[in-house]
């Protein structure tokens, strides 16, 4: 499975789509990573020591997500109303 070798700025979540091999790679935290998981022939996951997510890699991403009509949205959290 191809895992590229783009590191992100810390803090800095990231999404890219390799068009040339259908790859979705998404890194939610910059991290060491301790342990892999393959979810399945297709899709490896990536912790930290603490068992946190810090990456996502889906092969053939166009057959298996919406990649194409991808967007983001932050939505600020609610006041509490006393």
């Amino acid at each position: 499975m191809r895992r590229p070798a783009v590191i992100p700025k810390d803090g800095e979540m990231r999404i890219q789509y390799f068009e040339d091999s259908d790859t979705l790679y998404v890194v939610f935290k910059d991290a060491e990573v301790q342990e892999s998981r393959d979810m399945d022939e297709n899709t490896l996951v990536e912790f930290d020591a603490q068992g946190n997510l810090v990456s996502m890699t889906i092969e053939h991403a166009r057959e298996r997500t919406d990649v194409g009509n991808f967007s983001f949205q932050q939505v600020p959290a609610m006041k509490s109303v006393a």
